[in-house]
């Protein structure tokens, strides 16, 4: 990212340059005389973990700002739910190949729900409501694609996983971002989104949920839309009531969530939070 400066100062990349560029010596070849923030065994070791943490939080916070992105659309869901007619590459066994197949459908949903959100991101100069996912495939690849069905820009918070994860090619380019950590990864999900839509999906998928219901129930988070997408799925895969019933959550936390079944069924949630006209897919496409 550019930074103006005065003519004379030195910037870090001509110091950089500069040490490489001195006579090779017993002093200059030991490790610490590297610079500091061109060490890499120094920045990677153990104890810089806090600076770390620092620097994945800052590097995406810096290049949202000068986008100008103020607010964001965040959807939640499965890496494994594939795109309806496409084989369900996950599935270990006839079970799971029939139920992902079947759930399909939220790709699509996710996919219209993402345009419908990005269709009042174009009224609002691409600053609010952009949307937001992790950059993967499944339900993530369906909101960075529909997105990319109306042109509009879309933000992909990719994670290094023990299986490679690559962006899916519907992520804007300079808006597609890499992480080491979850926490930070999580710190850039949570604190622009204006809405946050669940789809069905995993560990993960339960994990930013809970994440971001237990946020709002302590206010630590303001108030947002939580949609669950879903109600057959989620009706078998947690008993909310049974919660309450138990007393470990209050007998009106569910209410900090809506469940529904359609895109338009969940942008109506958020139009009507937030007082916005309602808008329409208007996508002529595939």
């Amino acid at each position: 990212m550019a930074r103006r400066r005065p003519t004379s100062l030195r910037t870090s990349v001509e110091d950089i340059a500069a040490s490489k560029r001195a006579p090779q010596t017993p002093q200059t070849e030991s490790p610490t005389y590297k610079l500091a923030f061109a060490d890499d065994d120094f920045l990677t070791s153990e104890d810089i973990r806090g600076v770390r943490f620092q620097l994945e939080y800052l590097k995406p916070e810096f290049h949202l700002r000068e986008r100008g992105i103020n607010s964001t659309v965040v959807l939640f869901g499965g890496a494994r739910i594939p795109e309806p007619g496409k084989p369900a590459w996950a599935a270990k066994n006839e079970t799971q190949k029939a139920n992902l197949e079947n759930s399909a459908r939220y790709y699509e949903e996710a996919r219209r729900f993402a345009r419908l959100a990005s269709e009042t991101a174009k009224m609002l100069d691409y600053k609010e409501f952009v949307v937001t996912t992790g950059g993967g495939p499944g339900v993530m690849e369906a909101g960075n694609r529909g997105a990319a069905d109306v042109c509009a820009p879309s933000i992909g918070l990719n994670i290094v996983l023990p299986h490679e994860q690559a962006p899916n090619s519907f992520v804007t380019p300079d808006l597609s971002f890499n992480f080491h950590y979850f926490a930070t990864r999580k710190i850039h999900f949570l604190m622009r989104a204006k809405a946050i839509a669940v789809f069905p999906g995993g560990f993960g998928t339960l994990d930013e949920f809970f994440e971001a219901l237990t946020l709002i129930q302590t206010g630590r988070m303001d108030r947002v839309p939580v949609l669950l997408f879903g109600a057959d799925f989620w009706g078998k895969v947690i008993d909310f009531q049974a919660l309450a019933d138990a007393g470990t959550i209050a007998p009106d936390d569910p209410e900090l969530f809506t469940v529904v079944d359609s895109a338009e069924e969940g942008w109506d949630v958020v139009c009507r939070f937030y007082g916005l006209e309602p808008t329409e897919d208007v996508f002529l496409g595939d």
